[in-house]
């Protein structure tokens, strides 16, 4: 095992949008793909002084000594991605989501570890496919010497990181010589910022869930309708339905605190049981307070 040291270094992490289901419908095909795609990737790495880290299932991590190389690496390979995919068909293309991020990392051997890699994880996964996602620390180097646009996503959460990430998207092609955005294909264009925080969350299972939590509510509703004897008593579940599906979009949303959002849903929830059993008296003002109390510390702490 070599030598432990620590350096600071972009990050450029990359992986397959809808692996699996690549894989299930064509194994033999999908790796042959993944294969000259990542060889195409390792060369323009290579091209932009970049060093391939490692390699996993669908995913590669690659560092570059300048963080400029390494913006540019990530458009070159997109660009060149999305003229493979136009070839092909459109449940058959291959499309990459890129986080870079600048940081700190440890480095053991050949392999680097730290936070500054689990952000530019977390980066890639919130891209929209064919997209590019940075961080703060790689926009305030590359703004004004990389000729492709930026739009701003907000903070973006990352597991063990106390403060959000703030976070671009890569617009490939405003301010560059490429051909215009209407000429190039859909797969080398990024989504706007809506489809971008849409990608932060697994959508099928979360819409699955939202299916399921809908179908149940409306059939306690059905049943108090049925069975009506003067209670609409389902505004109970009802609501603890919504408070769960409320935190369920949470857990994958990037635009807020989630620890900051979740008290919130609770708060509402909390709103709601005294609005469905008023007796004239606001009693939830008790535990509302608590939480500002807790709001209040958490805004402190991070200050």
């Amino acid at each position: 095992m070599g030598e432990t040291r620590r350096k600071l270094t972009t990050i450029f992490c990359a992986d397959v949008q809808d692996y699996t289901r690549l894989m299930g419908a064509d194994e033999e095909g999908t790796l042959a793909t993944l294969k000259r795609c990542r060889e195409a990737m390792g060369r323009l790495i290579e091209s932009h002084g970049g060093r391939v880290v490692n390699t996993w299932g669908d995913g590669l991590i690659a560092d570059f000594p300048s963080v400029v190389e390494a913006v540019r690496a990530a458009v070159d390979t997109q660009n060149e991605l999305a003229g493979f995919n136009a070839r092909r068909p459109d449940d058959g293309r291959m499309l990459f989501r890129i986080g870079l991020n600048l940081g700190d990392v440890i480095v053991e051997g050949d392999d680097i570890y730290g936070d500054g890699v689990n952000i530019a994880a977390r980066l890639q996964a919130s891209a929209a496919p064919g997209g590019i996602v940075i961080s703060s620390t790689v926009y305030d180097q590359v703004r004004n010497k990389v000729a492709v646009g930026f739009e701003f996503l907000g903070p973006l959460m990352v597991k063990n990181v106390e403060e959000g990430v703030p976070s671009y998207a890569v617009r490939i092609g405003d301010g560059s010589d490429e051909a215009p955005s209407a000429e190039r294909p859909a797969a080398a264009r990024p989504l706007p910022a809506a489809a971008v925080t849409a990608e932060t969350s697994p959508a099928p299972g979360g819409r699955r869930l939202y299916a399921v939590l809908g179908v149940i509510a409306a059939v306690l509703i059905g049943i108090n309708l049925l069975s009506w004897q003067g209670v609409f008593w389902a505004r109970f579940p009802v609501l603890a339905l919504a408070v769960v599906a409320a935190l369920a979009w949470n857990r994958g949303q990037t635009l807020f605190d989630r620890k900051l959002a979740a008290l919130v849903i609770v708060a509402l929830g909390i709103i709601g049981i005294n609005l469905f059993t008023w007796e004239g008296r606001f009693w939830a003002v008790w535990p509302l307070l608590g939480l500002a109390a807790v709001l209040g510390l958490r805004w402190s702490m991070r200050r």
